[in-house]
């Protein structure tokens, strides 16, 4: 089951059956997400990126992840699990998701998106049922390097105050360097606000921005180049955990704002 909003030449796809991810954003029939099950954009909650080794500790309790991507465990449960859709009219839905074992706290995450002919957000919140816990929230979308119509790839340009260096283990050691270039799987502060444009040249411009203070990069792939703004940066439910409380929901929001090119 999926839910089909539009709004002008936009249109988009919510498959919440499979993770709540967006599956298609088309602009004036053009397809901007890479197409697949495991693709278009996911949610990533109740962590983003890579927990170490399948381990948070939240006070004097150690907790173990499944690994799902050895030796870590990545990218939360949401995106594993059927949502449970609130309401949807033609450019607006919500949808929750509750938190449930293998993660070792009750609670409850809403996603909630708004179409308009230019522009669509998303907003996600993770809230408790009793304890408070550590959490995180993010997206990872998958954007289409070419667009398919014989144009050229498309171009990131995004201006982050640091980069995390990044271990063999793909774990952030914790030491800030001064930006790198790609390609990338690396994570960058953005204190003022995540804020990324990619241009495909003389066919589309698409703008990511959030509030959300962490992107992470992902390029490595020929297919797509992610841009995934986050809560928090990876195994951050150890080295910057933010405790989701009963009277402090964690909540996080994006905007991708596009307009066509020549």
């Amino acid at each position: 089951m999926s839910t089909q909003l539009s709004a002008g030449g936009a249109e988009v796809t919510v498959d919440q059956e499979d993770g709540c991810r967006i599956s298609s954003l088309r602009i004036e029939g053009t397809e901007l997400l890479r197409q697949g099950p495991r693709y278009g954009s996911f949610p990533m909650v109740p962590w983003c990126g890579r927990t170490a080794y399948g381990e948070f500790r939240d006070g004097a309790a150690v907790h173990r992840l499944p690994i799902n991507q050895p030796p870590h465990a990545i990218h939360g449960f949401g995106r594993d699990h059927p949502w449970r859709r609130a309401h949807s009219t033609g450019t607006e839905a919500a949808f929750t998701y509750d938190l449930t074992e293998p993660w070792p706290y009750p609670g409850r995450v809403t996603q909630t998106f708004e179409l308009s002919a230019e522009s669509l957000t998303v907003t996600m919140g993770v809230e408790t049922y009793g304890d408070s816990f550590p959490a995180q929230a993010g997206w990872h979308p998958w954007f289409l390097r070419n667009l398919g119509a014989g144009g050229e790839d498309v171009h990131l340009d995004f201006d982050p105050a640091w980069q995390e260096e990044r271990g063999d283990d793909h774990m952030p050691t914790g030491k800030r360097i001064d930006p790198q270039p790609g390609p990338w799987d690396d994570c960058f502060g953005m204190p003022y606000g995540v804020e990324a444009t990619l241009t495909w040249p003389g066919e589309l411009e698409l703008k990511v921005t959030s509030r959300a203070e962490w992107v992470v990069v992902y390029d490595e792939q020929p297919e797509a180049v992610c841009v995934e703004p986050q809560s928090g940066p990876p195994n951050g439910l150890n080295t910057l955990p933010r405790l989701v409380t009963p009277v402090d929901p964690l909540e996080v929001a994006m905007t991708w704002t596009w307009r066509r090119l020549g």
